[in-house]
């Protein structure tokens, strides 16, 4: 059993209109920056935000009528969840869905609006799949599996073949590996079209089991990353083999190296993509030497992020860039001297968000205090040129954050 290049067609003839063919775009501001020609294909603009639905269809399609009336079961950290229970609907199959308990709330409740039975079962998803497929059996539903299945890795390649087609002259492609279906679909497709395209994977530190299977060494795996999406412990049988024989390499991505990137893609391209879909450009931007003067394609495979840790990415975001600092004053404790701080900061162009005045909790004499402020600013250099100013005007002043 392999997955060829005629599986691929035959799955892009099955999901013609069924899912967007996305657009796959040049960005001359990551460019820029990054050294090399960049292009995004926008997976996260499927109707449910992910490129998952691709393999979950063509699964759903091949089934027969008794699989189909009996009904499915996925099991899933959210956005196979999604693709499997919304084309189910539409093409009238029941889907039970096993997902994480501690699976992104929007994942779970996006999955229940589209009318799948929801079970929360264990805390990772490998603790979800046993009970998942155990299930399966007693019940006789039909596993649609979220990428050790030919069929579905079939339908992810699809993605490799329009990329190829909207921008043939992409030279490399750097592609996020979970369980290793997407990167097994689109290395057969694209390398059918190209066979010289270099196709590199994308793990994230946290859980490093495909990068360990291709580099034979042996890193434990996390409990838990941001790119919840890709955390998988264990990679498919079936797509191990084939990344070893149409993967170039294997590269690994840290947790700043993806917040950095999906701050990136939503200040630039203005576009929201989760931890899994923002891997790429957290390596290409790592290993930006690696790619200079490269034509590489990007896939955001997806925009299902909780909102408060999208809110959480961008204030940590602005922390690191300057745009917000906490700094401390040591001022004589007299009425108005927290006035003056304010004042003399709103002179210089920094607006205060926070305030924080303390007598008790310092080790400052008794007759002084001690105020902390948490500040907008334009950056790094205006942190400084405040802190500069405040000092020559009398305060003593530091930044502490």
């Amino acid at each position: 059993m392999t997955l060829t290049a005629a599986d691929i067609h035959a799955a892009a003839q099955r999901l013609q209109g069924q899912v967007l063919d996305t657009p796959c775009m040049p960005s001359r501001t990551l460019s820029a920056i990054t050294g090399c020609e960049v292009f995004l294909k926008f997976e996260n603009l499927q109707f449910t935000a992910s490129f998952k639905e691709r393999g979950a269809l063509n699964k759903l399609l091949q089934l027969n009528g008794e699989e189909r009336s009996r009904g499915v079961l996925a099991v899933s950290a959210g956005n196979h969840a999604q693709g499997v229970a919304h084309h189910a609907q539409r093409l009238g199959i029941p889907a039970t869905i096993v997902m994480p308990r501690f699976a992104p709330a929007v994942k779970v409740e996006n999955t229940r609006r589209f009318g799948a039975t929801v079970v929360l079962e264990g805390d990772t998803f490998d603790d979800a799949k046993s009970h998942g497929l155990q299930l399966a059996k007693d019940r006789g539903l039909t596993v649609v599996h979220p990428y050790d299945d030919l069929a579905v890795a079939a339908g992810q390649g699809t993605i490799g073949f329009e990329m190829l087609a909207q921008q043939p002259d992409i030279d490399t492609l750097l592609v996020a590996i979970g369980g290793g279906g997407l990167i097994s679909g689109v290395a057969t497709a694209a390398r059918s079209i190209k066979p010289g395209i270099e196709v590199i994977g994308v793990q994230t530190e946290r859980f490093p089991a495909v990068w360990n299977a291709v580099h034979k060494q042996h890193n434990d795996s996390a409990q838990a990353t941001i790119a919840d999406g890709i955390a998988v412990r264990q990679p498919g049988a079936l797509t191990v083999p084939l990344i070893r024989e149409r993967v170039a390499d294997v590269l690994l991505v840290g947790e700043d190296d993806i917040e950095q990137a999906i701050l990136m893609l939503l200040e630039i391209e203005k576009t929201v993509v989760e931890g899994a879909g923002a891997v790429g450009l957290a390596a290409l931007t790592k290993y930006r030497t690696r790619f200079a003067g490269r034509k590489v394609g990007l896939i955001l495979s997806g925009g299902n992020i909780e909102p408060m840790v999208l809110a959480e990415i961008i204030h940590r975001g602005m922390v690191k860039s300057g745009r917000l600092a906490r700094l401390r004053f040591d001022v004589r404790d007299v009425p108005g001297a927290l006035a003056d701080v304010a004042s003399t900061l709103g002179k210089l162009g920094a607006n205060i968000d926070e305030v924080q005045h303390q007598r008790a909790f310092t080790s400052l004499s008794v007759e002084r205090a001690q105020i902390e402020v948490v500040v907008s600013t334009r950056g790094v250099a205006h942190i400084e040129e405040i802190l500069t100013r405040m000092r020559a005007e009398g305060f003593h002043a530091d930044r502490i954050g």
